[in-house]
């Protein structure tokens, strides 16, 4: 039995919050402290990212398997992990999470709440980078808890990402919530409102593919679908209650 809703939805609300904070406000400190070095700025941002994965992934995850990602939950929710009734909600605190953190992060460095973004991202390499992204990160994500290993999951998440930012020519955003919520920065990881439905787009059609893949390579991935990303627990009062 899984913690209940409304646990879980703050978990991923939180989590999904401080993942954007962290990618935007990484973002900003690498341009401050590195500035005129793009890859050296990237590096730094991508370094913050994957260490900040792994640790919300592990802080969260034992209240709703840390998600963080409206993708990885459509994705849970076809393979049964997370009820089907579930899942919006998961996509709205997700996507409200992740505005929040960009908000958060612009504050935090004395920007305006909302500073939206010029950088336009957009082209068919870029769109096709976000197929990629996203279709290695539920390989990876579902590949290691078929193979019993969930508690490695934090940690092949974000060498995962980490390594995406550098090998995918979208810098690997994979995730629509994060992608809505970088909009709301003008900063190093921002992205033009306009730039963004295309990457949504392209973001969901590399679920499904993953989907479709996963479903060949692991076709019993059902039995341990409850364990994505890590295992949902429910609190010693909630067990009790059940």
């Amino acid at each position: 039995m899984p913690p209940v809703l409304w646990r879980r939805l703050l978990a991923e609300f939180c989590g999904t919050a401080f993942l954007v904070a962290v990618v935007v406000g990484a973002g900003v400190a690498a341009q401050n402290l590195s500035p005129g070095d793009v890859g050296l700025q990237l590096f730094e941002n991508a370094a913050a990212t994957a260490a900040g994965l792994v640790a919300l992934i592990l802080a969260f995850g034992p209240v709703s398997g840390a998600h963080f990602n409206p993708v990885v939950s459509a994705a849970d929710s076809f393979f049964g992990g997370l009820r089907a009734r579930d899942l919006p909600a998961y996509v709205a605190a997700q996507v409200a999470g992740a505005i929040a953190g960009s908000v958060i992060a612009n504050l935090m460095f004395n920007l305006d709440a909302v500073t939206w973004s010029t950088k336009t991202r957009t082209g068919g390499g870029l769109w096709l980078g976000e197929v990629v992204a996203t279709i290695g990160l539920l390989i990876v994500i579902f590949g290691v808890v078929r193979s019993g290993r969930s508690s490695a999951a934090p940690f092949a998440v974000g060498a995962y990402i980490g390594a995406a930012y550098f090998f995918t020519s979208s810098t690997s955003f994979a995730n629509p919530a994060v992608t809505i919520g970088r909009a709301f920065t003008n900063t190093f990881a921002g992205i033009k409102p306009s730039s963004v439905p295309a990457f949504v787009a392209f973001e969901l059609v590399g679920g499904l593919l993953a989907v479709g893949l996963i479903w060949a390579l692991y076709p019993d991935i059902a039995a341990v679908a409850d364990e994505v990303i890590v295992p949902a627990e429910p609190s010693l009062e909630e067990a009790t209650h059940a």
